[in-house]
């Protein structure tokens, strides 16, 4: 709580901060009139607005459009150019096609089918929610994925949860009943225990406190697993999480002939394992702190599910019933996702000539991986949602009436994509957040220290999304915290060990496989000079 005094300022903050910030810099660009400092003073009015969000993020981003041709730093046409470079393209192309999977429930079936095949026990159940989390972060949004995943995270922990209480209660109805038969036999003396049991009073029972507390632990586990799975599974893609855009827009904007080094295989070939390290580590720690480690009851391998797992099944079983068969749309933005995954890593994969050499006269040189995602873009909004219908042109083999109402018909249905849909979902804010940050990196001028640029600009941007231990790092953590089964002091707890297994992973990473996929030892030359010496 603020001091009394200073509450009605409070109700000034949001006003003070917008108007005094450039006011109190103003004596930079004035006292050192050179386009740096006017370009350091822009840098840090929009640094204190992202940071105190006085003005949407999204409207902060814009400022460089309006400030930097106002004060010499930049043309409007060069800044400009930034806000939809080839990075964002790149971005924006795969979102559309995320928003398809999204649109066709395809997702959803994907990670209700992979829960059934892994099964229901608590160590494998965990397992199964953040390797499909994982998964689906690296193509779709971090966010969806947590929105989707944590309601059948919900929905399987009330049932296991109802199950329980219902087993309970018929053990303790059939315990009763044997009492009362064995005391009638035995002619007992006790007419108080024959009492309180005919009154169906029992005692409490000390193991159910227990109970109780482990079920709100085993909640707290599986529904944290899942937003750390998304943080750490959006690592793994290039374009699965904003961080990774930002280094592919800052390496072509400061170090225009790095030769593609980060594509979407080289990221992947560096992220992914680190991927699949912390998701082991986090699992690990989560099944320690949460479940403990007996592995009989949480692994339970040979062992008879129990009446908790099959209910626990039978609600996902449920969930995957009423989806049905696949669909034709599905099946087709299924191909299309594929056919994506494939282009870009076989565009430059490195170690052999990729498609983009070998089928297009220079295509090494003009053909990025904004080009196939954009592609697969224009392709859901062309292929149909329902399968073509090819009518005979005998009119007098079938009904005169159906046969005209099928001709006129057109041949092709609705597209797998609606613009409307995409412009609905779609976070056009990232996109100018994006386009900001790359104005303002086009405009600063970069210094060398002789070390490879990709040795400090790697971990930084794996960093960047391992945020664990507050509710309000993420939108992840967000989602999860919003359900009230943890509290601020269990993300705390839980997210300081994230943070330290993160830092681990990214060190272990960066100077053991990264250095030879990257050749970090040697200071490359396409660094000796960028875009503003």
């Amino acid at each position: 709580m603020a001091p009394t005094c200073l509450r009605p300022l409070l109700r000034y903050r949001s006003f003070a901060i917008l108007f005094l910030t450039p006011l109190l810099l103003l004596p930079l660009p004035v006292a050192v009139p050179t386009r740096e400092a006017k370009c350091a003073y822009i840098i840090i009015i929009m640094a204190v607005y992202w940071c105190t969000e006085v003005i949407p993020l999204a409207v902060t981003s814009l400022m460089p459009v309006v400030f930097f041709p106002l004060l010499g730093v930049q043309s409007s046409k060069s800044v400009c150019l930034q806000y939809l470079n080839d990075t964002n393209m790149l971005f924006v192309g795969g979102l559309i096609v995320a928003i398809s999977v999204e649109q066709w429930n395809l997702h959803k079936r994907i990670a209700l089918r992979v829960l059934l095949i892994l099964g229901v026990k608590p160590a494998l159940l965990m397992l199964g929610f953040m390797i499909v989390t994982a998964f689906l972060s690296m193509w779709i949004s971090n966010t969806a994925t947590t929105a989707m995943m944590v309601p059948i995270v919900q929905a399987v922990l009330d049932q296991m949860d109802n199950t329980e209480y219902d087993v309970t209660m018929m053990e303790q109805a059939t315990g009763q009943t044997n009492t009362v038969i064995e005391l009638e036999e035995k002619n007992a003396s006790d007419l108080t225990s024959v009492h309180v049991i005919s009154n169906g009073q029992v005692p409490d029972d000390p193991r159910s406190s227990e109970e109780k507390k482990m079920r709100k632990r085993i909640c707290k586990g599986m529904t944290l697993c899942v937003c750390y799975a998304a943080s750490i599974g959006g690592t793994a893609t290039l374009t699965g999480t904003g961080p990774n855009m930002v280094l592919k827009g800052q390496m072509n904007q400061l170090y225009p002939n790095n030769n593609d080094v980060v594509n979407f295989a080289s990221w992947f070939g560096f992220a992914f394992p680190n991927m699949i390290l912390m998701l082991v580590l986090a699992w690990l720690w989560l099944q320690c702190s949460f479940m403990g480690l007996n592995f009989k009851k949480s692994w339970g391998c040979g062992t008879e599910r129990t009446a908790k797992e099959k209910a626990a099944y039978n609600v996902l079983k449920a969930e995957m019933k009423k989806l049905g068969p696949i669909s034709y749309a599905e099946f087709n933005v299924l191909l299309m996702f594929l056919l994506l995954v494939l282009l870009w890593f076989s565009r430059h994969p490195g170690f052999v000539k990729g498609w983009a050499t070998r089928l297009f006269p220079e295509g090494e040189k003009y053909i990025t991986d904004s080009a196939p995602a954009v592609f697969i873009a224009l392709l859901l909004f062309i292929l149909p949602a329902n399968k073509p219908k090819f009518i005979g042109w005998n009119p007098s083999m079938s009904d005169p009436e159906q046969t005209e109402e099928d001709i006129k018909k057109p041949f092709l249905s609705a597209p797998l994509l609606d613009w409307n849909v995409v412009q609905r979902k779609m976070p056009w804010s990232i996109v100018l957040l994006l386009g900001g940050g790359f104005a303002l990196a086009d405009a600063s001028a970069a210094a060398s220290v002789k070390i490879h640029p990709l040795y400090v600009m790697l971990p930084g941007t794996l960093s960047a999304s391992f945020a664990f231990m507050l509710p309000v790092a993420t939108p992840p953590n967000a989602i999860v915290f919003s359900y009230g089964h943890i509290r601020v002091l269990d993300m705390v707890r839980s997210g300081i060990v994230m943070n330290i297994i993160g830092v681990f992973c990214v060190t272990l990473a960066i100077n053991t496989w990264g250095r030879p996929m990257f050749e970090l030892d040697t200071f490359p030359t396409w660094a000796n000079s960028t875009t503003n010496q």
